[in-house]
């Protein structure tokens, strides 16, 4: 082979290789549509356990991941059957906590339908709540009650959404399926001051902030033709966050 043919060779061989995008450590989103600059974190009086499923961790928009950055005192838990969950165990079995899950059903007490003091007896006096959320499609968690054995005797909070969902840039199964984030604030907003937090500071808005600034990117480079697939490129420290590398975290 000539240098010629070799030089034009090397320059297709270039043109052919993969485009990588750098993910964010934290946001796991590309460079261009990183939100962690519109994270402001804030206490809700509250611990929120978000258990996350693994599909669910693995997806650049997954706003059980972006509630946990914006959430000081929370947790993000990978797994689906948490029956032999340490952290998981250790925090249902802390006596000064009192854990409840949000998770609709006929069992569930409705927060949208109680007065004041109906909700100011959720929670005991001197206990800390506690709340565990699962993150995933509606599939998957509740395959995720079915088989974590530990989480099926939880008390149960829900709410009955007043307006449907902004989650634009992913399909839910009806409009008034709200994301994650957007459950746990609406949680807050209506349990709040049951656990001392000043509903009226709107320093939960900060959820919804960052989601909806989310979106707004979201759309944007889908508009431009920014956000056109590409390869993504993990980092080793991302790569065991996601679980890419068999640890869980």
């Amino acid at each position: 082979m000539d240098v010629q043919s070799y030089l034009a060779k090397k320059e297709k061989l270039k043109s052919e290789a993969p485009v990588y995008r750098e993910l964010c450590d934290d946001c796991v989103q590309p460079k261009f549509s990183c939100y962690c600059e519109h994270v402001k974190k804030f206490d809700p009086g509250m611990d929120v356990v978000i258990l996350i499923h693994p599909i669910e961790l693995r997806r650049r928009i997954a706003t059980g991941r972006m509630s946990h950055l914006v959430l000081k005192n929370s947790y993000l838990i990978r797994g689906q059957d948490y029956s032999n969950n340490v952290l998981v165990n250790q925090l249902l079995q802390d006596p000064t906590r009192h854990c409840m899950m949000l998770y609709p059903g006929k069992n569930s007490a409705n927060l949208s339908e109680m007065e004041a003091k109906e909700k100011a007896t959720l929670v005991p006096e001197g206990k800390r709540l506690t709340l565990f959320v699962i993150d995933g499609t509606w599939a998957t968690a509740v395959k995720t009650i079915r088989q974590s054995l530990n989480l099926q005797t939880i008390p149960r909070i829900c709410f009955s959404p007043d307006k449907p969902s902004n989650f634009r840039v992913r399909k839910q199964p009806k409009d008034f399926c709200y994301s994650t984030i957007e459950a746990i604030h609406q949680t807050i907003e209506l349990a709040g001051d049951v656990v001392g937090f000043d509903v009226n500071s709107r320093r939960h808005d900060d959820l919804l902030y960052v989601f909806e600034k989310m979106v707004e990117r979201q759309i944007e480079c889908a508009q431009s033709g920014e956000a056109k697939p590409r390869h993504l490129r993990y980092s080793r420290d991302l790569k065991r966050k996601l679980g890419l590398t068999g640890k869980v975290f």
